[in-house]
């Protein structure tokens, strides 16, 4: 009698033990399966996002992620996630420089999402490829400024007659450069695709996405998926990992001209009305020096 109950008691251990080990393997195997499918990760695509105005604050930030990109041995592509109308000049050169170095290490592949124009397309031309929406709006390859040159008081001396604001002749050359710098770039990194003479390039158009694809300044319509997918795929990489980096949130940097209570708007000449009209379009800004009769006596070179 007590060998059977011994027996028995075996077998109620071992069932015991059985559904115990089935439970636990349960509750471990998706946490397995993740560490080994980690473990089979053949690099990361790091997503850097360009957004809001094009200034120098927000490019210290881009410039970073892109570096750090670079210094990453398991990144092994970028894609640009763009929603931009532009900004000032100098900071969108120095996003082009910054793109064509990381470009040159690896694939970028740059996503547009409603827009990506003047001094964010200037900053995204290295990119291996430019995808877009149906919807977004690129292009506007041009820059605006000031031909003018403001009065000065006559308590107000200067070391020269253009020291702080040049002529209107000098800054409509200066502005005339930049321009045929801007399409120059554009032609060097898209000229096998596009469809447009240097004219037409200049005339400083802003395309919807369709049209962006047919004429050359984009390559595919896709969202920022199908974006990843590519790079990754031109990294040579399979499995991979997506590292997203989001800027800080910011107020961002006003552009140019006027001052109002609630910042800074810029306007161009308008053939409708004759006379002044707000920029509502993309733009890039060509910073101009600010004379302000407050802080005349302090001398600055």
């Amino acid at each position: 009698m007590s060998s059977k109950s011994s027996a028995t008691s075996t077998r109620a251990i071992f069932v015991v033990a059985v559904v115990a080990a089935v439970l636990v393997s349960a509750v471990l195997a998706p946490v397995a399966y993740d560490y080994a499918t980690a473990a089979q990760s053949d690099g990361t695509v790091s997503v850097i996002t360009i957004s809001g105005t094009i200034s120098s604050t927000t490019v210290d930030g881009i410039a970073e992620d892109l570096r750090n990109a670079r210094t990453n041995e398991s990144v092994k592509a970028v894609v640009l996630k763009v929603d931009s109308g532009g900004g000032y000049v100098a900071p969108s050169e120095r996003l082009y420089l910054e793109v064509l170095r990381t470009a040159e290490q690896m694939p970028v592949v740059a996503s547009v999402q409603g827009v990506g124009a003047s001094g964010a397309y200037y900053g995204m031309l290295p990119a291996d490829e430019i995808y877009v929406l149906s919807s977004t709006e690129i292009g506007s390859v041009g820059v605006i400024g000031s031909g003018g040159s403001a009065p000065f008081p006559d308590s107000v001396v200067r070391t020269g007659p253009d020291k702080a604001q040049p002529t209107s002749d000098q800054r409509l050359r200066a502005i005339e450069s930049l321009k045929r710098q801007f399409v120059g770039r554009v032609m060097e990194h898209r000229g096998d695709d596009i469809s447009l003479s240097r004219e037409e390039v200049a005339y400083a158009r802003t395309y919807l996405g369709p049209e962006a694809v047919r004429n050359g300044y984009a390559d595919e319509i896709g969202a920022l998926p199908t974006a990843i997918d590519r790079a990754a795929s031109m990294a040579g990489m399979e499995n991979y990992d997506v590292d997203r980096q989001e800027p800080p949130n910011s107020f961002g940097i006003i552009l140019l001209a006027s001052q109002t209570d609630n910042g800074t708007q810029v306007y161009k000449r308008s053939d409708r009305t004759n006379g002044l009209a707000p920029v509502t379009r993309p733009l890039m800004v060509d910073e101009i020096p600010y004379y302000n009769p407050e802080v005349a006596a302090n001398a600055s070179a």
